[in-house]
């Protein structure tokens, strides 16, 4: 053999280490990047808790109308995802809402009609509506056929009905289907009902927001109805013999006006349309003051486009002239203005009449007072229930000092139509 021969094995056996070396280390590098990113995206139980979390808040943004059919079909997918069973279906006290199972449960089983399935779940579902008390059932093997899971490759054999609870009312129940009613699977059952109690809960209070300021507007077109109407017919009547044309014009000004303040549809408008309000307002209280009255308006055009709540300018007017002026003597003055303020717009109403004591007005704003004033109270009061507390009015006043009372409104308002 050629003395050669040692050297060539010795620098292929070098070559062979240094290529095991090198992939060695290109594992490592991979393995140090993978375990890195790894840990960047958290531990097991940091994961599992993300997950859970982003299905919440999908399954709460459809069921923030409460337990309605099209929501809980929406929600019932990832429901079913966090309690990891086969099929999952949602109740409310009288009927099925929502079905969802495995993709290969459904394929691997029979079509079933729905009206059997809905039979069945609600069998089901029965006793823990009755009772308000979880309910682990065995299924026989008519129920899997009724439900649409005999002969399914996962071998439902079990399901656990949870109750969905609102105070002391049973609404409705989730049934989860699977292979064996764990204690955990019991126990997330039961957490799930409880969180889609919440929501409905939520979905309730807003409905019974919506009511409430129904509620309030009734109210303001009540408090304008009496006081107003009088002195606007009287003050009709008194030109019907002097001046027949200026009568049939108040008239229609005075239809016009009642028409827009006792519509029963929307809780919005636009600036434009309150303030046509307004001036049908003052136009017929200017039939009464004469000369007396005299109204300054500066609006800025781009705000007239902007959504406000419904009948929330013409009180706050209407108590500078009952409030400010009708109780000052000489000539009165109000001015209304409506501003551009970058993301708000802003509408404020000044007069020069007798003014509020500010401890009076207090007590009003806070609910202690009814009589004066109560206009100002409904209408901060709905301000900061629609944009909050940092909307309510702001009121310069003082005795004998006038009035000037600020409200301002976010200009963009996609969730309210006028």
């Amino acid at each position: 053999m050629p003395d050669s021969f040692p050297v060539l094995l010795s620098a292929v056996l070098l070559a062979a280490a240094a290529v095991v070396l090198l992939g060695a280390g290109v594992a490592g590098a991979l393995g140090f990047r993978l375990s890195r990113r790894r840990r960047e995206l958290g531990t097991d139980a940091e994961r599992a808790t993300y997950t859970t979390l982003h299905l919440a808040t999908v399954a709460g943004g459809h069921l923030r109308n409460g337990l309605e059919p099209a929501g809980a079909m929406k929600a019932s997918k990832a429901l079913r995802s966090m309690l990891h069973c086969t099929a999952l279906a949602l109740t409310d006290e009288s009927a099925p809402l929502a079905w969802d199972a495995a993709a290969r449960t459904e394929r691997s089983a029979p079509r079933t009609p729905s009206a059997a399935r809905s039979r069945a779940v609600m069998a089901l579902a029965a006793r823990a509506l009755a009772t308000g008390r979880t309910q682990v059932c065995t299924l026989d093997e008519s129920q899997l056929v009724d439900l649409g899971l005999a002969g399914a490759d996962h071998g439902v054999k079990a399901a656990v009905a949870s109750p969905i609870q609102v105070d002391a009312r049973v609404v409705g129940c989730v049934l989860a289907f699977t292979k064996q009613a764990s204690p955990a699977l019991v126990r997330a059952a039961n957490e799930v009902a409880g969180w889609i109690s919440a929501q409905v809960q939520l979905a309730e209070l807003g409905a019974s927001r919506t009511l409430l300021m129904e509620a309030e507007v009734r109210a303001l077109r009540a408090q304008i109805s009496p006081h107003f109407i009088y002195n606007s017919l009287n003050a009709i009547a008194s030109f019907i013999n002097t001046d027949p044309v200026r009568a049939r014009e108040l008239v229609v000004e005075f239809a016009d006006f009642t028409r827009y303040s006792f519509r029963r549809h929307g809780d919005f408008t636009t600036l434009a349309e309150e303030l046509l309000c307004i001036d049908r307002y003052l136009l017929l209280e200017r039939a009464r003051f004469g000369e007396r009255l005299q109204v300054n308006l500066q609006i800025a055009p781009e705000v007239l486009g902007t959504v406000i709540p419904f009948l929330s300018l013409q009180p706050l007017v209407e108590n500078a002239v009952r409030h400010g002026l009708e109780a000052k003597e000489g000539v009165g003055h109000i001015k209304i203005m409506a501003r551009d303020q970058g993301a708000l717009a802003e509408v404020t109403i000044e007069d020069d009449g007798v003014g509020i004591d500010p401890e009076h007005l207090r007590s009003v704003l806070a609910g202690h007072r009814d009589g004066d004033h109560v206009g100002l109270r409904n209408v901060d009061a709905r301000l900061r229930q629609v944009y909050g507390d940092d909307f309510g009015l702001v009121i310069d006043t003082a005795p004998g000092a006038g009035t000037l009372v600020a409200m301002r409104v976010p200009k963009s308002q996609p969730d309210h139509d006028a």
